[in-house]
């Protein structure tokens, strides 16, 4: 912790802190709002999973929606239903309600060693790189605009 002796503030490190963080998602909202001429309403988490037949999770994706993007935080499969088409079912869901809520464009990121493979083969394009996370891995940026179709444009 360190303070600043002539005002008083003090800076502090730590681990995650949700009020820290939703402090500073109300205060970025404060600008992004007016700049983008969204509001609080525009911005929904969007989930998608399959479960088996004995309930079991399958997999799902994660993500959310806010001025006419979709934005995919994670999508996991169990192993032994990987071969399954399970992937591409749940992507094609989230784009379907993604385009349902207004959206006509959809980002993600995947790791080297994930699956940008599997998101290109969806019509998503490659956009940048961050290089060495983790390790010698880079994460692979993504973007796809979708047609009227639902097909990537």
């Amino acid at each position: 912790m360190s303070h600043d002796h002539q005002s008083g503030a003090v800076l502090s490190v730590g681990d995650r802190d949700a009020e820290l963080s939703k402090n500073l998602s109300d205060g970025l909202d404060e600008v992004n709002f007016p700049a983008t001429g969204t509001t609080a309403a525009d911005q929904t988490g969007l989930s998608v999973k399959a479960v088996d037949g004995e309930g079991r999770l399958i997999g799902g994706l994660t993500g959310w929606t806010w001025g006419g993007l979709l934005g995919i935080d994670m999508l996991w499969i169990r192993e032994d239903s990987r071969r399954d088409g399970w992937g591409g079912k749940l992507l094609l869901a989230a784009e379907e309600e993604a385009r349902r809520r207004g959206c006509d464009r959809a980002c993600v990121s995947s790791f080297t060693f994930q699956a940008p493979g599997f998101y290109q083969r969806h019509g998503y394009r490659e956009t940048g790189r961050t290089l060495g996370i983790p390790g010698g891995a880079e994460d692979v940026h993504m973007f796809k605009e979708f047609g009227p179709d639902g097909e990537a444009r």
